[in-house]
């Protein structure tokens, strides 16, 4: 089963909306895709836990 999603909106300086997109492209991915996979691998990385996030 897909986890549930829940939309956002949230401000971005431009500079990095754009360096978003261009690494998202670069990925075959949407932005929020993207955005996803880059906070889920900073929490990972910042609590040591990857048990309560989804792989996907």
């Amino acid at each position: 089963m897909k986890p549930l999603k829940t939309r956002i909106s949230i401000t971005l300086d431009s500079d990095i909306l754009e360096m978003i997109k261009e690494l998202a492209e670069d990925d075959d991915r949407s932005v929020s895709q993207y955005i996803n996979i880059v906070l889920k691998d900073w929490i990972t990385k910042e609590t040591g836990e990857k048990s309560n996030l989804s792989s996907k």
